[in-house]
C-alpha cells in the first residue's frame, strides 16, 4: 500500500480483536481457544477427489496512529473470500483474519507486534499441507532491515521484521508455504540483513510474492491496492491454467505482465520443487477430456484424421455422408481442446472446414505438454 510518514510512538493495549475461521468475532483476552479444522476436499468435474489441508492468515491494517491507509481491510477481506472457496464453491483454505479498520489504531482492537508475530508463528506451526500468509498495510525499511508495520509501532520497534517471517517459514515443517505482501519495500522479504545483500535464502517449499521491490513504494488505484486487485483477478481465474489451477508462479506471471514498465515492480522469490494450486477455478477443459488426448492422438506427432461425419450439423454434410454420433462426440472434445489452444486444424482455417474437407488436426506445443501428462498418468 502507499507509503506514508509514520507519526510518533504509541502505547500498545491488550485484548486485540481477531476473526476466526468460524466467522465469529471475539476479544483476545476473553476468547476461548478454538480448534480449527483444516481438512479440505476439492472435487471437480472429471477430476479425482483430493484432500489437502490448507490454512491461511490474512491481515489488513488501514488505521495507524495519525495515518490512514484506505483499502487494506477491503483488500484483505476480498483475498480471504477468494481463498476460502474454489470456483465450484468447494472449501479451500481455512482462514484467520486480522483486520485493523478505521477506529482501531489504539485501544483493545489494535493489531500489535505481539499479536501479528503470534499469529504468523501459529499459522506456520499448523499440521497442514499448505499455508499462506497475506499482509496489506504499511511497510518500512530501517537500518535494521524491512518491517511490516503494526498499529503499536514506535521508533526502533516498528513491527514484525520481514526477516523474522522468512525465518519462521524456513523453520516450519509445512511442505508448501506462500507469503504475499502488499506493502512498501516488501521486496526486502527474503533478503539477508546481516550481510546486507538482496540474495534470498529460502528453504524448499517457500514462495514469496511482493507488491514492490526492496526500494519501492506500493501504489493504490481508487480505494484498492493496484497489486492486490491484480492478485485477486489472478485468483478469480486470470492466472488459471487449462485445468483451472492457480499457483503462486502463475499469479506472479499474471501480475508482472499486467503492470506497466513505469509501475511498481512485483517480485517473486521461490525455492519450490512442486506447485499445488492455491485456488481452483472452472477448467477450460475437463480432466476426463484431457486424458483422452492419448486416445485421439496415439502418438505425439500424429494427426487426427477428420471427415464430414464429425460435423454435428447434418445440413452441412456433403451428399452421401452418414451421420456418426461417436465421431460427433469426439469432435465436440476436439473443439474444446482447440478452444484451449491444445489442438489446431491442419490446412484449414477452422475445425469445421477441416471436417467438411476431410483434413486433420494436430497437437500444439501446449497440447503436447498435456499429452505427455496424460501419457504418464499425471492427469
Amino acid at each position: 500500500m502507499i507509503g506514508a510518514t509514520m507519526p510518533g510512538a504509541i502505547h500498545r493495549a491488550a485484548g486485540p480483536t481477531v476473526k476466526r475461521p468460524d466467522d465469529t468475532w471475539c476479544t483476545g483476552t476473553a476468547r476461548r481457544e478454538r480448534r480449527c479444522r483444516f481438512r479440505q476436499t476439492r472435487t471437480k468435474e472429471g477430476r479425482e477427489d483430493m484432500s489437502l489441508k490448507k490454512a491461511a492468515l490474512v491481515v489488513g491494517i488501514e488505521d495507524y496512529p495519525g495515518s490512514w491507509l484506505p483499502g487494506c481491510v477491503k483488500d484483505a477481506t476480498t483475498v480471504k473470500e477468494l481463498l476460502s472457496r474454489n470456483d465450484d464453491r468447494s472449501s479451500n483454505f481455512s482462514c484467520i483474519e486480522l483486520l485493523g479498520p478505521k477506529g482501531t489504531a489504539s485501544g483493545s482492537s489494535q493489531i500489535t507486534r505481539v499479536l501479528l508475530r503470534h499469529h504468523v508463528r501459529d499459522i506456520l506451526a499448523k499440521k497442514v499441507d499448505m499455508a499462506l500468509m497475506y499482509f496489506s498495510g504499511h511497510g518500512i525499511v530501517t537500518a535494521r532491515g524491512g518491517f511490516l508495520v503494526t498499529q503499536d509501532w514506535k521508533a526502533g520497534d516498528e513491527g514484525v521484521g520481514m526477516h523474522e517471517i522468512v525465518e519462521y517459514a524456513n523453520d516450519s515443517k509445512i511442505p508448501q508455504i506462500t507469503i504475499i505482501v502488499d506493502a512498501c519495500f516488501s521486496g526486502k522479504l527474503g533478503a539477508v540483513p546481516a550481510i546486507k545483500e538482496d540474495r534470498a535464502v529460502l528453504r524448499e517449499g517457500v514462495a514469496i510474492l511482493t507488491a514492490s521491490s526492496g526500494d519501492e513504494v506500493a501504489v493504490m488505484s481508487s480505494d484498492r491496492s493496484l497489486f492486490t486487485s491484480y492478485v485477486c483477478a489472478a485468483l478469480e481465474g486470470g492466472a488459471a491454467d487449462v485445468r483451472g489451477d492457480v499457483t503462486s508462479a502463475s499469479i506472479y506471471a499474471y501480475v508482472e505482465q499486467i503492470m506497466g514498465p513505469l509501475d511498481q515492480r512485483p517480485m517473486y522469490k521461490a525455492n519450490v520443487a512442486r506447485l499445488d494450486a492455491l485456488r481452483s477455478c472452472n477448467p477450460v477443459v475437463p480432466q476426463d477430456v484431457l486424458r483422452k488426448l492419448v486416445e485421439y492422438f496415439p502418438r505425439l506427432n500424429e494427426e487426427h484424421k477428420l471427415d464430414p461425419a464429425y460435423e454435428p450439423d447434418h445440413g452441412q454434410h456433403p451428399p452421401g455422408t452418414t451421420p456418426d454420433p461417436r465421431k460427433e462426440a469426439i469432435f465436440a472434445d476436439l473443439q474444446r481442446l482447440r478452444d484451449a489452444r491444445l489442438v489446431v486444424p491442419v490446412d484449414a482455417p477452422h475445425m469445421f472446414a477441416a471436417a467438411i474437407n476431410s483434413k486433420s488436426c494436430r497437437l500444439t506445443p501446449l497440447g503436447k505438454f498435456y499429452w505427455r501428462l496424460a501419457k504418464e498418468g499425471l492427469l
